[in-house]
């Protein structure tokens, strides 16, 4: 038997069951998870509020990392690999998942790191070289920069060779965002006009938007002609109301970017970026920011802390 978090009703913390360990000889790569991500995302499925529902009951997490324990014949991983695993289901000490849900982490790069990494480095990765294609040079904000994702659209866009805002609320947040690499900051809880702040610095070519809400549509304002706004997420509660109008003649691009779409838009793609992020880990480019850290028989601790925006940085789970 083995320790699972589970979902059992809508709007309900995970709950500890014990359960039986995953079969062998499957066709799937099995894996001893050390340690697993919190995302916000695991929030929303949990109040039954994102775009992919989830059956009741269900186990949280939507990566982590591990050692491999079994593998199918001929696959690219083998026993023992230190492998990192993007895949619904990963709060649970052992999973079975699909060969392409697992790739090898750099031997550099610890669990708690790597657990963290696949979701908010991808998304980020995606959606600033993919999706904004982000140049060097080109003024970016990050709203929500101290949250998971936030924290690595800051350090990709400064690898990238943006200029790049970071906008979060409070010092220490912020203090955060600037060891990052953010050329400057703002701290939400003391600006009153974030369009005007942002116009004040220059205007912005891209906005990387994690919160949604009354700061999307600030920022949007902000945007210079030929700008691109990338939706990301809405942790404040509500997509922004962005005014189309000033997309039409400003020749703005508006991207909703889902990362979890890419498993079946286009699986490479997601391969591909994870190689080119593990590059950039190895050259010393980024700097997994690893928030709380708590054991299994914590993590109705870790929702709380999602629920509550009080995390910086990812929450990581260990087994």
């Amino acid at each position: 038997m083995i320790r699972t978090a589970v979902i059992e009703t809508a709007g309900s913390d995970p709950v500890l069951r014990q359960v039986p360990r995953p079969a062998a000889g499957d066709g799937r790569v099995h894996v001893r998870m050390v340690a697993s991500a919190l995302n916000f995302a695991d929030l929303l499925k949990a109040q039954g509020k994102y775009q992919e529902r989830e059956e009741l009951p269900f186990v949280p997490g939507l990566e982590g990392a591990g050692v491999v324990v079994d593998a199918p014949e001929g696959a690219s991983v083998a026993p023992g690999d230190r492998v990192i695993v993007a895949a619904p289901g990963t709060m649970a000490e052992e999973v079975a998942v699909p060969e392409t849900a697992v790739q090898r982490i750099p031997d550099e790069m610890g669990f708690a790191e790597a657990a963290g990494f696949h979701v908010a480095y991808g998304t980020s990765h995606m959606a600033l070289s993919g999706r904004a294609r982000l140049e060097s040079g080109e003024t970016l904000v990050v709203l929500g920069a101290a949250g998971g994702v936030g924290l690595t659209a800051v350090e990709i866009g400064r690898a990238m060779g943006a200029r790049v805002i970071g906008v979060a609320r409070g010092a220490h947040r912020l203090a955060v965002v600037k060891a990052a690499g953010a050329h400057e900051v703002i701290d939400s809880a003391e600006c009153t006009d974030l369009r005007a702040a942002l116009r004040d610095m220059g205007g912005v070519d891209v906005v990387y938007d994690a919160v949604g809400a009354e700061p999307g549509e600030a920022a949007f304002r902000a945007l210079r002609r030929g700008g691109r706004f990338l939706l990301i997420g809405f942790a404040a509660g509500r997509p922004p109301e962005l005014p189309l109008n000033h997309a039409l003649v400003k020749n703005i691009a508006v991207h909703g970017f889902y990362w979890g779409g890419y498993r079946d838009l286009d699986p490479d793609a997601m391969s591909d970026s994870m190689e080119a992020l593990f590059a950039m880990y190895r050259a010393g480019n980024l700097s997994p920011v690893t928030g709380e850290t708590l054991p299994l028989d914590r993590i109705a601790e870790g929702f709380a802390m999602l629920r509550e925006r009080r995390s910086v940085g990812k929450l990581v789970i260990t087994f």
